[in-house]
């Protein structure tokens, strides 16, 4: 028997506890992030929100934002955190959906989403002509740089543990992995 295709109303009627998402017609629901996670994504935001989406001490011209609901397509993903220059989204809308694909996505991989973050996200992602997307492991304390290129996403840097990196599309200023981690 055939299965029908995921609706919006289908995530609508998932209780508040988890974070729901329609990839390629699949209803995909997965427990709210882990304390790991959700200090790296809030962390993160934090270390660029200041000098890309404000200006402070760094270029600006960013609109940053987590958990956006991102309808690309007939898929509906809740990344943890994106960004679109300010030249396509000059400020957000107060629509709860996005139909624009952003510049940036960064996923924070927990276990119980990485392979959806992976398998299944990065093409709906490069369909879609995100420029960059990271993948960030606070389990592994890594962040994958990777950016889109004709075939698809090029990896263009792993970096791990506690040392200052610069990653695209952000490498105006040092990151400090070290502050992203839950013990920092």
């Amino acid at each position: 028997m055939e299965r029908k295709p995921a609706t919006y109303a289908d995530l609508e009627a998932l209780p508040d506890n988890v974070v729901g998402e329609i990839v390629g017609g699949v209803l995909h629901a997965s427990p709210r992030p882990a304390g790991p996670h959700g200090i790296a994504a809030f962390r993160l935001g934090v270390e660029l929100g200041g000098p890309f989406d404000r200006g402070r001490n760094g270029p600006g011209g960013w609109v940053l934002m987590g958990e956006p609901e991102l309808h690309l397509g007939g898929d509906v993903l809740v990344p943890d955190l994106v960004g679109w220059r300010r030249e396509r989204m000059p400020r957000p809308t107060s629509h709860v959906a996005y139909t624009v694909a952003p510049d940036w996505v960064c996923e924070v991989l927990s276990p119980s989403t990485k392979t959806l973050d992976r398998k299944e996200k990065l093409p709906v992602y490069a369909r879609e002509g995100v420029r960059h997307v990271w993948l960030l492991d606070p389990r592994a304390r890594a962040l994958e740089v990777f950016r889109l290129e004709a075939t698809g996403y090029a990896l263009l840097a792993t970096h791990s543990g506690s040392a200052p990196v610069r990653a695209e599309p952000f490498e105006a200023i040092e990151l400090e992995l070290a502050f992203l981690w839950d013990d920092a």
